[in-house]
């Protein structure tokens, strides 16, 4: 069963929300919250597979509750709902540690769709999301951050993360490796695949092999 954190800061979103995801087979609200510092709280007591995480909200708002859940949980699987799709807000979202982004209008079986692949450990983005990414992509030419050959900025930890998964280590071997909890392994992954744009280990480690960050064995 892939339990369900709602956080949104109105109660009717909610509340469709959990008659959705609470008629989806295998899938279950465990809590809900109006804003970002009663999410962290919830957060802690229920430890819900995904998060589904509106952004705009009065007090803490999604950006500042994802960083906090993710800083206490490396691995939360946080999904933003919300009706925001600026090229801002997606990277911060992004940056904070969020898994996943979609817009309100979303389709209900796109919504059910976006929590299963959370929780699986995917990425799951809306399509005009993905444009932007590639977008931001596209001008990070020039800045001083450890980029690869198409502009995509990982930190140092990410990028030994890649080059484990280049070198066709599983999680559990990258995580014994590197010294972290598998878990761990996968939150980093979910990032990498966000931010240089694939879906799944292969195309990561095809993308690693391409970019040139990696000396050749």
């Amino acid at each position: 069963m892939i339990t369900v954190l709602l956080v949104d800061d109105h109660h009717v979103i909610r509340s469709g929300l959990q008659s959705l995801l609470d008629a989806a087979d295998g899938i279950t609200v465990v809590g809900s919250a109006s804003d970002g510092a009663e999410a962290n709280d919830e957060y802690q007591r229920v430890r819900p597979d995904v998060v589904l995480m509106d952004l705009s909200m009065p007090g803490v708002d999604g950006i500042d509750a994802t960083t906090a859940i993710t800083a206490i949980d490396p691995a939360a699987r946080i999904v933003v709902l919300t009706s925001f799709g600026d090229r801002q807000r997606v990277t911060q979202a992004l940056d904070a540690g969020a898994c996943g982004y979609l817009l309100k209008d979303a389709a209900p079986d796109d919504i059910v769709a976006a929590v299963r692949a959370a929780a699986a450990g995917g990425s799951p983005m809306d399509a005009r999301i993905g444009a932007i990414l590639l977008a931001e992509r596209a001008e990070r030419g020039g800045g001083t951050e450890q980029r690869g050959t198409d502009g995509a900025q990982l930190s140092e930890r990410e990028l030994e993360v890649l080059g484990l998964v280049r070198e066709g280590l599983l999680n559990k071997e990258i995580g014994r490796r590197l010294g972290i909890a598998e878990k761990t392994v996968k939150a980093h992954l979910t990032r990498i695949f966000a931010r240089i744009g694939v879906q799944d280990r292969t195309q990561a480690a095809l993308w690693a092999e391409r970019s040139g960050l990696f000396p050749t064995k």
